[in-house]
């Protein structure tokens, strides 16, 4: 299922991975920050922390580790992240999440 073309007009985030690994689109405000995944590649999440985060899978699936458990998540399954929880993921090529950080400036907005 292909992210609706105004999806795909939001700008991207900066991140540490290169754009052949992953596509984002963004949207911010003063509550926190919306990002869209599109993994191109099987991709290994190092284990680090943030603010708190909540998500869905859309398509595809992501094998979280979260404080020590992990699970797989599928279409249409949200993970709730708690702020400081060390966190991995493990994620495979085709996946598309949907991230909400409560850190409106966890990624900077590109463009």
């Amino acid at each position: 299922m292909p992210l609706a073309a105004f999806i795909r007009a939001l700008p991207g985030v900066d991140l540490p991975f290169p754009e052949t690994d992953v596509h984002t689109h963004a949207l911010r405000s003063e509550a926190g920050l919306v990002v869209f995944f599109t993994f191109l590649r099987d991709f290994d999440l190092p284990p680090h922390s943030h603010g708190a985060q909540w998500g869905t899978v859309l398509e595809g699936s992501i094998e979280f580790t979260i404080g020590g458990v992990t699970r797989r998540y599928g279409p249409g399954e949200s993970y709730d992240i708690p702020a400081g929880t060390v966190h991995s993921a493990r994620i495979p090529a085709g996946t598309v999440a949907m991230d909400v950080f409560e850190e409106t400036d966890r990624y900077p907005l590109r463009g």
